[in-house]
């Protein structure tokens, strides 16, 4: 094989590598096993990665991310230009309501958090700035889902697994697709206890300069401290919240 290639080849694998870490401390047969090769060579991988600081070993022999990723990670949040522009308006929502802001953005077929303001006094959700989000169990996907052609809708959810976390889990495409018509008369969507039975949200879409939905901003709060009922009503401060920000995108009503 070509020494460019092979090259190539170890990036791919160590992009696969830090992917797998991020979700969970693996040991070396575990990284060797997912990218498909031998230990030795998930081995000299997992030390050149933990060299630079990309990842770290533990005293149980797994690997996490490193401490210079995390770091390089939150110096490339000031680059996103929707973070950055949206990131005041979601302040001010959480200063607001006192719940958990989410915004997440639409990227290619993917839907991410892109930004999440924990509230001051309150217990912090596990979701995290960069996670991937589900798009049967998320107020914030469904809000954006909402609003793509039929097609992409189609497209993304061919082989998509339809995991049931809870009762009120949405089971497959055609429960999906309807609740993303009732979202698109309404405006807004819900997560009604869908991914964790004590937790439930409400999100709004966000559009950009050419009115299309880019993103969404829900409003997310334990069952014990805010229901669905009670985040409803907190529907016209998110709707204003995403009015500004898709303005500040260059949207016009």
């Amino acid at each position: 094989m070509p020494k460019a290639t092979q090259n190539v080849q170890s990036v791919q694998r160590a992009v696969e590598i830090l992917e797998f870490v991020s979700d969970a401390p693996r040991t070396q047969t575990e990284v060797a096993e997912h990218i498909n090769v031998h230990r030795s060579t998930a081995l000299r991988l997992l030390e050149t990665l933990t060299e630079g600081g990309l990842t770290r070993r533990n005293e149980r022999g797994q690997y996490s991310v490193g401490y210079r990723l995390a770091g390089l990670a939150a110096h490339a949040l000031d680059q996103f230009s929707l973070r950055n522009l949206a990131h005041e308006s979601l302040e001010q929502l959480r200063a607001s309501c006192g719940h958990t802001i989410h915004l997440a953005e639409l990227t290619g077929n993917r839907i991410v958090y892109a930004d999440k303001i924990d509230p001051i006094r309150s217990v912090r959700l596990y979701s995290q700035i960069g996670q991937t989000v589900p798009f049967h169990t998320s107020g914030v996907a469904k809000a954006i889902l909402a609003f793509q052609p039929p097609t992409f809708v189609d497209d993304v959810l061919a082989g998509y697994e339809f995991t049931i976390h809870t009762p009120n889990t949405l089971p497959d495409a055609q429960s999906l697709k309807s609740q993303l018509d009732e979202i698109r008369t309404r405006g807004w969507a819900v997560d009604d206890a869908e991914f964790e039975d004590f937790i439930n949200c409400v999100a709004a879409p966000v559009r950009d300069s050419s009115s299309r939905v880019v993103a969404a901003v829900s409003i997310t709060a334990l069952k014990a401290k805010a229901n669905l009922e009670q985040l409803e009503e907190l529907i016209p401060e998110l709707l204003a919240t995403t009015e500004t920000i898709s303005k500040e995108l260059g949207w016009r009503p």
